[in-house]
């Protein structure tokens, strides 16, 4: 979805969905909310990402009238708790409904509290547990629950969904369905705010994402304009036995000007890191390492990535090649496979479909 339009006029939406100014929120000593601006367009999928503790749900809360805050929010113009609840779904990270009701009673059930409801085989197979509709919830799996979950979240076919981790769970097979869900959702003109941990699954679905840190929001773009401003230089990394002194990172820093390549060396953690190689130059850079006497068995080249953008703001602990990042693997020889782990892989010319 994201790289395809623009927010906000691929649907030919006019008022924003949302509008938060100045969102603050104190618990005690502790400030959650620390004045959010925030401006989400109708028919928009806006991510939301951020450490554990950043403030995340509190704000969901706010903008959904669930919780007092200072500030003000706006959902479709008016005050959230003045929302017809039917053009609102949310669903939260954690959701336990009763046990011992099947996939379908539950639809039944939640659908029955609105007029007008979805019919719920169209629910449950939107979401594939069609198979499973009359299974026990408390006999599902981890993942099946979960879609259980969205199903009642999509029965009163909102216009605003919430969705708070809602592929917590779920195997490859079922994430891709949601994903592609999601993506029918947005193109019949839903706006969907969608808060996840899944660095890969933001930076396919939103159209634009924001930051928070600390109860503030520290960056907001397209993932396209995050990642060129924060996520860093393509890079190759290496394995090695032990990490890298200067000296051998000076003598590849030479190979590669002998090149023609410009680079920065580092290392950490027994990872030897050449930032700012083209995908064009990886062959050159391989010969650079030769050159310099590093040895090695398979490297890494990665494009920069949503991943990066987070660690890089959030200053979090980061293992290299640890993170599912794209890339493109290379041999001894020089000669390079695609090896995508997740999402796309933009600069190897490879995708997840």
């Amino acid at each position: 979805m994201n790289g395809t339009t623009t927010p906000g006029t691929r649907r030919g939406a006019d008022a924003p969905a949302i509008v938060a100014e100045g969102v603050r929120r104190v618990y005690g000593d502790v400030v959650a909310l620390d004045g959010v601006d925030l401006s989400v367009d109708a028919g928009e999928v806006f991510g939301l990402i951020g450490p554990n503790g950043a403030g995340k749900t509190t704000l969901v809360r706010a903008l959904t009238g669930t919780t007092t805050f200072e500030g003000g929010v706006k959902v479709f113009g008016e005050s959230p708790e003045a929302v017809d609840p039917a053009r609102i779904g949310l669903l939260p990270q954690s959701f336990d409904p009763p046990a011992r009701l099947t996939a379908r009673e539950l639809i039944d059930y939640y659908g029955g509290l609105y007029d007008g409801a979805r019919p719920t085989d169209d629910v449950l197979q939107d979401v594939g547990l069609a198979d499973a509709a009359d299974a026990w919830y408390e006999t599902l799996s981890g993942g099946q629950k979960r879609r259980t979950c969205v199903a009642a979240t999509l029965v009163n076919d909102p216009d605003l969904l919430f969705l708070d981790e809602p592929t917590t769970g779920i195997d490859p097979a079922g994430r891709r369905a949601l994903h592609r869900l999601i993506e029918r959702l947005a193109e019949r003109g839903r706006t969907v705010f969608l808060t996840s941990h899944a660095m890969d699954e933001v930076e396919r679905l939103a159209d634009r994402v924001a930051l928070l840190r600390g109860g503030s929001i520290v960056a907001v773009g397209t993932p396209e304009e995050l990642i060129a401003e924060h996520g860093g230089e393509p890079r190759i990394e290496v394995d090695l036995d032990s990490p890298a002194d200067d000296t051998l990172l000076s003598a590849v820093a030479a190979a590669a000007r002998d090149r023609g390549l410009v680079v920065e060396t580092s290392s950490t953690a027994g990872v030897l890191q050449l930032s700012g190689v083209q995908a064009a130059s990886i062959g050159d850079a391989v010969a650079a390492l030769e050159a310099a006497g590093v040895e090695f068995e398979s490297l890494s080249w990665m494009e920069p990535s949503l991943e990066d953008v987070y660690l890089r703001l959030t200053g979090e602990e980061y293992s290299p090649r640890r993170g599912g990042h794209d890339g493109v693997s290379a041999r001894t020889d020089g000669s390079a496979t695609s090896a995508v782990t997740a999402g796309r892989a933009r600069g190897a010319g490879v995708t997840d479909e």
